[in-house]
């Protein structure tokens, strides 16, 4: 059983419904919950389009809180695998069905990711080490120098070039395949102090503490990716307070398992 989710806040109407036609021409989705974390008699099409799908109206408890809805409702019926959708994501029919066979051939995966890019055919670098302030302040605010371009570069893994099959410990949450029993047997849900952005990275950081995190570049994605703390002060805003609270966490600068992990993956790449 393949289940999926999908938060919508203020969602355009023609991309939720080319994510929506994606998961009809994969016919390999047995339950789609669409959480709407702001209803409008507007998105009342939704709850009729496809027989998978099961709306839910939601307050905006945020981004990771609605995601744990629909995991939990996984959870309880058994669903063998689950992917976390953006709205903003399209996918071949074939896909969902092609992960999930490499998670059936890889039973120490609890989550792949494909290859991700943009409409344009351009890769999108979302295979990261576990970051440092540095990585996530400062490369958002310093002029784009070389020095500052190389760390960029070699905190987003370039020098593999996105050609092979990576065990990876921060992976985006545009795309989650996800195992659910690794989900229920480690309680890998959402951290619902991540009210947006970061959440994906905590995730990522606990699912690979005890299972591995695959960067699977045979199946490929698109993601028409926003960025919209690059152009709203309020979601600017947002991403520094989902960064601080996870330095909080796990230290900013002090962070034994960062330096482990990101030392094993360098030793393996």
């Amino acid at each position: 059983m393949i289940t999926a989710s999908v938060v919508l806040y203020k969602t355009k109407r023609n991309m939720l419904q080319t994510l929506l036609d994606c998961v009809k021409a994969s016919n390999s989705v047995d339950k789609l919950w669409v959480i709407d974390n702001y209803p409008m008699p507007e998105n009342d099409w939704v709850k009729q389009y496809l027989p998978c799908i099961e709306y839910i109206e939601n307050a905006n408890t945020g981004y990771g809180h609605a995601h744990n809805i629909a995991m939990r409702k996984a959870v309880e019926c058994g669903s063998t695998y689950h992917v976390v959708l953006n709205p903003d994501i399209e996918f071949a029919p074939q896909a969902l069905q092609e992960l999930a066979n490499y998670m059936d051939a890889h039973q120490d995966a609890g989550w792949v990711m494909p290859k991700i890019t943009y409409p344009n055919g351009e890769l999108q670098y979302l295979c990261k080490k576990l970051p440092t302030p540095f990585n996530l302040f400062l490369r958002r605010f310093l002029p784009a120098w070389k020095w500052v371009k190389n760390r960029d570069e070699a905190f987003e893994l370039r020098s593999t070039g996105y050609d092979k099959e990576m065990n990876v410990p921060f992976l985006s949450g545009c795309f989650m395949f996800l195992r659910i029993a690794d989900v229920a047997k480690n309680n890998l849900y959402f951290d619902e102090r991540f009210f947006m952005y970061c959440e994906d990275l905590d995730l990522s950081r606990r699912f690979h503490k005890v299972c591995k995190t695959m960067y699977f570049p045979a199946v490929t994605i698109v993601h028409n990716h926003e960025r919209a703390s690059y152009k709203s002060k309020k979601m600017l805003l947002c991403h520094i307070k989902s960064v601080c609270k996870y330095f909080n966490k796990y230290g900013y600068f002090f962070d034994k398992e960062r330096k482990k992990i990101n030392a094993t993956l360098a030793s393996k790449l």
